[in-house]
């Protein structure tokens, strides 16, 4: 069956056609979607409502706007940011289990090494302590200027500007 021809089914809510549908589409859908999520049974559902989103608004699809696979991509797409932005799957993530993270204490400890290895933390040392603390927080634990400024209690402009005179200090004493 042409696309054109499954599309025609598809206006006309055929069954068939949703399992033909999803037969092409689902592989090349799912690794898109995992590739943003990263979390297998998550991806799933997102596929899930992916298809259910096709099949219910196939009358938005407009031939003249682009090809039919661009906007399912687009739907499924969508459907991974909306997730990644929802506040249960940042909850979710942030409660997994310690297992999860057993080898980021290895890297962690790999880090440090290669840290004082090329001296930097040496430099680190010789700032101020406020800059020390920002530093640590932005560049070696991973935090967002936000979270940062949450952690630390300070206004999010406040660090950000902090964050800039601490880098140019860091240089200063690098000559870089």
């Amino acid at each position: 069956m042409s696309q054109e021809e499954l599309l025609q089914q598809i206006y006309k809510k055929d069954d068939r056609a949703f399992t033909l549908l999803y037969d092409m589409y689902s592989k090349s859908l799912f690794s898109v979607i995992y590739n943003l999520i990263r979390d297998h049974e998550e991806a799933e559902d997102i596929l899930q409502e992916t298809f259910v989103k096709i099949w219910k608004n196939i009358e938005s699809y407009d031939e003249s706007k682009g090809r039919f696979y661009t906007w399912i991509l687009n739907i499924s797409r969508n459907a991974s940011i909306d997730r990644l932005r929802s506040k249960g799957f940042n909850n979710r993530q942030k409660n997994l289990s310690s297992d999860n993270f057993v080898h980021l204490l290895d890297e962690s400890n790999k880090m440090n090494h290669k840290i004082d290895t090329i001296g930097i933390r040496e430099f680190v040392k010789k700032l101020k302590p406020k800059c020390i603390q920002i530093l640590d927080l932005l560049f070696f634990k991973g935090y967002t200027q936000q979270e940062a400024s949450e952690e630390l209690q300070i206004p999010l402009g406040t660090i950000k500007t902090q964050n800039r005179n601490c880098i140019n200090d860091l240089r200063n004493f690098l000559k870089v």
